[in-house]
């Protein structure tokens, strides 16, 4: 038998899903959990940096779109 989750009740998102690190305000991709810590890198590339697993959570449909959004107009400019 599956395990009920409650309505409002949230996953923290796995290697290669899209993740918010609600301490810092940004989003990115997370990468991995090293040191109890969880691993997170731009959307459009860069530095990784260190979250606090309890301070990571899935980013609302509008966060999203909009940090996809801001990578393909970012790469629209420059010819990508």
């Amino acid at each position: 038998m599956l395990p009920c989750m409650a309505s409002n009740q949230q996953t923290r998102p796995g290697i290669g899903e899209m993740a918010k690190d609600t301490a810092k305000g940004r989003i990115g991709i997370v990468m991995g959990e090293f040191g109890g810590r969880v691993q997170i890198r731009p959307i459009g590339g860069g530095r990784e940096w260190d979250a606090m697993p309890d301070m990571v959570v899935q980013p609302s449909a509008r966060e999203e779109l909009s940090a996809r959004l801001a990578i393909r107009n970012g790469n629209s400019r420059d010819g990508l």
